[in-house]
């Protein structure tokens, strides 16, 4: 290669050069402000192409979109001055270009930190003059409002961000109330539970009396029905034996002494010591029971 192409090509790699420095393009999610020897003499530069002065101007782009700050978990002392943990996270964005990058010098780490002290300063106010219920749930939605009204005027004034929204994510007890807190809730159930336990084996008392009750009376009514049934039953059995000997009383001994002969001389080896002239053997010496 000559010199003569030696030199364009240096002038060519020159002029990309400072083409690319003179050049840049700010995108629409982008917000952008050029400076001039560190000082900042165009604050809003809107999306698009445009040209600045080499090695003279600089340009320094920022996020336009929402941006999230998650604050680190804090203890806050309520107006009962019991602690609760509160964790919260806040959107923003940049709305003021110039103001944003003189406070934070354009580091999204460093307004983030900024507005995170900022929103747990905030926290710890409203917490402050609000009870454990209110702050819980009773006036969340207002604590968070409240919060994210007064946190929007201060950043946009000190730090060129606007707060659009503040949220707590949770609120815990501290580990040592939330074990005294689990201690207490377990003794009240336990005695609730010895409460129940008591009342039922009471009703299982009262329900086992009731029904052995039941049963006692039940028992004394059949008892009672049974002799009655049996009463009548032997009644009836003395009448009809009754009525037997008066019609034919011969016959009715007769058949008496031959159950007594088949009870008495059921098995082989008994032995009966009777005076033979005895009435017991009236039927075996005569068929008539003649004395």
């Amino acid at each position: 290669m000559g010199g003569k192409g030696m030199t364009w090509l240096l002038v060519a790699a020159l002029s990309l050069f400072v083409l690319s420095n003179t050049v840049f393009v700010v995108k629409e999610t982008e917000r952008a402000v050029m400076l001039q020897f560190g000082e900042v003499v165009n604050p809003d530069i809107k999306p698009g192409l445009h040209v600045k002065v080499p090695f003279v101007n600089n340009v320094r782009k920022f996020e336009a979109r929402l941006l999230t700050v998650d604050s680190t978990p804090e203890r806050f002392f309520t107006q009962e001055k019991k602690a609760l943990i509160v964790d919260s996270y806040a959107k923003f964005r940049v709305a003021d270009t110039a103001k944003f990058y003189t406070a934070t010098n354009g580091e999204e780490a460093r307004a983030s930190a900024l507005l995170g002290q900022r929103i747990n300063d905030g926290l710890r106010n409203q917490v402050a003059v609000r009870t454990i219920q209110e702050v819980v749930s009773g006036q969340r939605d207002q604590l968070m409002e409240a919060l994210t009204e007064e946190l929007s005027e201060v950043a946009l004034e000190e730090y060129g961000v606007e707060v659009l929204d503040v949220r707590v994510k949770q609120i815990d007890l501290p580990p040592d109330v939330s074990e005294s807190v689990y201690r207490r809730m377990n003794a009240e159930r336990e005695k609730e539970a010895r409460e129940h336990r008591a009342l039922g084996q009471e009703l299982a008392e009262g329900i086992r009396a009731a029904a052995d009750r039941e049963v006692t009376v039940l028992e004394a009514n059949a008892y009672r029905d049974a002799q009655l049934i049996r009463g009548e039953g032997d009644a009836l059995a003395t009448n009809i034996y009754a009525e037997a000997f008066n019609s034919n009383p011969e016959f009715y001994s007769f058949t008496r002494s031959l159950r007594a002969y088949r009870e008495s001389f059921q098995n082989s080896g008994d032995i009966m010591l009777i005076q033979p002239d005895s009435d017991f053997f009236r039927y075996l010496k005569d068929s008539e029971g003649s004395q």
